[in-house]
C-alpha cells in the first residue's frame, strides 16, 4: 500500500507495465512500454483496480516507447470508462513514436484536460463513406506502412551491428565511420542498407562469398571517403 492508500497496481503484459497510485481523489496511472496487442486487457485490469470514490484519472503516456493500431483501442477504453463511471479522463505526455501515430490518424495530442471522459484527445470521425473517413483511412494505409518500417528496422539491427563491427575491425574506424560507409556504400549501389550489412556479415565468416563487385567497388568509395 502506498502512504496515500492505494496499493500499487503492476501488470505485465507485452513489455506493458502500469503503475497506479491515488492522489485524494484522482487516480495517477503511469504506463511504460509498448501500447500493443493485449495492452486493453492490461489497462483493464488497472481500471478495474481503482477503488471507490475516484473522480479523475490521469494517464501519464510518456514512458511508451511504441503505439500500433491495435493499442489505440486503449484510448476507446479509456473513453468508455470515463463515460460510464462520470470520470474526468485526461493524458499526458504523448512524445515520439507514439505522438506520431496519433497525429497520422488524426486524433489530438495536446495535453488540455477535457471533461466527461473524453480522455486528453479528440473523438474518431465517424465510420462513413464521407472524406473525413476517406483521409483516416489513408492515414491509416500511411500509419501500417510506418509501423512495418519500423519493425523492418528493428529486426535487421542486429545484422547492420554486426557488418559495423567487421569494418571497424577491416579499416579500423569509428562506430560512426562505419555507419556512415554502410549508408553511403547503400546510396551509391542503390542496395538497401540492411541487404550490405548482411552480405559484409555473411563474406566474413569463413568461406563465406564475397559481396558483389557492384557492392566492393561502392564499398571502397565510401572506405576511402571516410576512412582517413
Amino acid at each position: 500500500m502506498t502512504s496515500a492508500g492505494l496499493a500499487t497496481h503492476t501488470v505485465r503484459l507485452n513489455a506493458l507495465v502500469i503503475d497506479a497510485r491515488r492522489e485524494g481523489r484522482r487516480a495517477l496511472l503511469t504506463v511504460r512500454g509498448e501500447l500493443v496487442h493485449g495492452g486493453t486487457d492490461t489497462l483493464g485490469d488497472a481500471l478495474a483496480a481503482l477503488p471507490p470514490g475516484i473522480t479523475a484519472i490521469e494517464l501519464d503516456v510518456a514512458g511508451v516507447s511504441f503505439l500500433d493500431t491495435t493499442g489505440l483501442a486503449c484510448l476507446d477504453l479509456l473513453n468508455e470508462y470515463g463515460g460510464q463511471h462520470g470520470v474526468r479522463v485526461t493524458t499526458r505526455g504523448w512524445r515520439g513514436q507514439p505522438r506520431r501515430v496519433l497525429e497520422l490518424v488524426g486524433l489530438d495530442t495536446t495535453d488540455t484536460p477535457r471533461t466527461g471522459g473524453t480522455a486528453g484527445f479528440a473523438d474518431l470521425p465517424p465510420r462513413t463513406g464521407s472524406a473525413v473517413a476517406r483521409e483516416r483511412a489513408e492515414q491509416l494505409d500511411l500509419l501500417r506502412l510506418e509501423i512495418a518500417q519500423l519493425r523492418q528496422a528493428l529486426d535487421s539491427r542486429p545484422v547492420i551491428d554486426q557488418a559495423r563491427g567487421v569494418l571497424m575491425a577491416a579499416h579500423g574506424c569509428t562506430p560512426d565511420q562505419a555507419w556512415e560507409i554502410l549508408r553511403e556504400a547503400s546510396q551509391h549501389s542503390n542496395v538497401k542498407l540492411h541487404r550490405i550489412a548482411a552480405a559484409i556479415t555473411a563474406s566474413a565468416s569463413p568461406g563465406g562469398p564475397p559481396p558483389p563487385e557492384p557492392l566492393r567497388r561502392a564499398l571502397r568509395t565510401a572506405v576511402a571517403h571516410h576512412v582517413p
